[in-house]
């Protein structure tokens, strides 16, 4: 029944960092090693709507940001050209739906932390043209915009610029992440906004407490835009027992999401890392983290395994509705809505 279920409805995961992995190719295999690699995962998987991050690493911070956000951007453009038979870029909610209505995978680009725009928010409207449609402004430190949530000692707000990006992406209907932000800036994202807010991939801090996680006064605050809190599913973040790490937990931060937020307020935001951190660490350094539980997650590890969620949510006792709009109908309506 589950996996029936599952293949029903329109699943849609926030937060793939799959552009990494790809982008780290030469560029006239971006195309196929997406096919090969990550094609059959997805499809497995039954995802209908993939989120693709444009995350920089340090190594390209700050002089390389912009070339490399560029880069990986062009990168998205590339593999849903070359497999226009299976994907396709979207812009907006009629984008969206006419993939869906194809059998294709709506591909929408994001930027996790923009890095490359800087203090330069006319940037947004350049990159908005290119195809981006979801944004946040920090990660774990100190941006031009914000604070990310491991400064949260700060007690800092939103800069100047962090204001007048909120309101750029507003003008330009972009979805405003607040996935690493810090507290203060979380709350004064909520001051702020006039839109509907996304949380692409955090957890619930009540039930693991972790910087990174959001609290109850967060969550509700992101429904109260009509935002939609995507679970994330790296283990660190969903329990400091590494003996706890299962699929049961991720379906334990979804329900405390949906009793605080609202059933139409709660999605998924799987952040798969494990295979990403693998094919781009060096051969002398792949075992370097064995023992860090963060990214370590038997038997969710890609988006093949997104079945299994389903399936712990059926066992649970979850209505098919509500699972229905966890796995990706709240997403598609928020998308709908706002992104263009």
């Amino acid at each position: 029944m589950s996996l029936g279920l599952h293949h029903r409805a329109v699943v849609a995961d926030a937060h793939n960092d799959l552009l990494m992995a790809v982008s780290a190719r030469p560029p006239q295999r971006w195309g196929s090693f997406f096919r090969e690699r990550w094609l059959p995962q997805l499809r497995e998987g039954g995802v209908d709507i993939q989120v693709l991050p444009v995350f920089i690493d340090e190594q390209y911070r700050p002089e390389g940001a912009l070339r490399q956000t560029l880069r990986m951007i062009e990168c998205g453009h590339v593999i849903a050209e070359a497999n226009a038979d299976h994907v396709a870029l979207c812009r907006d909610g009629a984008d969206i739906e006419r993939a869906l209505a194809a059998g294709r995978i709506a591909l929408v680009l994001a930027l996790e932390s923009a890095p490359g725009v800087d203090a330069s928010v006319e940037l947004f409207a350049t990159l908005h043209r290119l195809g981006v449609r979801i944004a946040s402004i920090a990660h774990w430190g100190r941006t031009p915009l914000a604070d990310g949530s491991r400064e949260n000692a700060t007690g800092s707000r939103l800069t100047a610029p962090g204001v007048e990006a909120l309101r750029e992406m507003e003008r330009l209907g972009m979805l405003f992440d607040i996935s690493h932000l810090g507290d203060s800036g979380v709350a004064h994202v909520l001051e702020l906004a006039t839109r509907p807010l996304i949380a692409t991939h955090s957890c619930a801090r009540a039930l693991r407490d972790h910087h990174r996680n959001l609290t109850d006064e967060q969550i509700r605050g992101v429904a109260g835009t009509g935002g939609v809190v995507c679970v994330n599913f790296v283990a660190d973040f969903l329990t400091d027992d590494e003996s706890k790490v299962s699929v049961d937990r991720v379906v334990d931060h979804i329900e405390h999401v949906v009793s605080v937020a609202g059933i139409d307020h709660v999605g998924l935001g799987a952040d798969f890392l494990e295979e990403i951190i693998a094919d781009l660490t060096p051969p002398c350094c792949e075992n370097a983290d064995d023992e860090d539980p963060m990214f370590r997650f038997p038997g969710l590890e890609g988006p093949a395994d997104l079945p299994r969620v389903t399936e712990a949510m059926v066992r649970r006792g979850l209505p098919e509705e509500d699972i229905l709009r966890i796995l990706g109908g709240n997403v598609r309506r928020l998308m709908s809505e706002c992104m263009g």
